[in-house]
């Protein structure tokens, strides 16, 4: 299934693109002038250069690399992120360095990767009680190791 979504690329980068046939994402990359060193701890928020508009009913997801998270202890502060239809700004990516040692991002770096999600909109329905299920209230480590 393909939908179509409008992006304007203010960026010197390429349009974000699948690495493979059944990829879910697409990598978004770095649009900066010149190199950042992100310290351990710090996060900072990185400009793609890239505007969307999705269609009504679809979100893009910004989700952390797996390979930066594994080698690099580089991830998202808040993931995933979410780009609604209705934001027409440059999608930033919070990027946050949870590893030990200095991390440098350079200009068109892969930083996160984009998914675009169809989403249901919800209504709520105020009642005084749930129904019964087996796992009732059970939450956290309910059901063992």
């Amino acid at each position: 299934m393909t939908t179509t979504v409008k992006i304007v690329n203010k960026s010197k980068n390429p349009l974000p693109a699948y690495a493979t046939e059944l990829s879910a994402g697409m990598d978004l990359r770095a649009d900066l002038e010149e190199a950042i060193v992100l310290a351990p701890g710090e996060r900072r928020l990185i400009p793609t250069g890239l505007y969307v508009e999705l269609p009504d009913g679809y979100e893009l997801q910004l989700r952390p690399r797996s390979g930066l998270a594994l080698r690099h202890g580089i991830g998202l502060v808040n993931s995933p992120g979410t780009v609604d239809a209705d934001y027409r700004g440059e999608i930033g990516v919070i990027v946050m360095n949870y590893g030990s040692e200095a991390f440098t991002i350079c200009p068109g770096d892969r930083i996160c990767q984009a998914v675009v999600n169809r989403y249901t909109k919800v209504e709520w329905i105020p009642v005084d009680s749930l129904s019964e299920t087996s796992r009732g209230e059970g939450g956290f480590g309910h059901s063992g190791l």
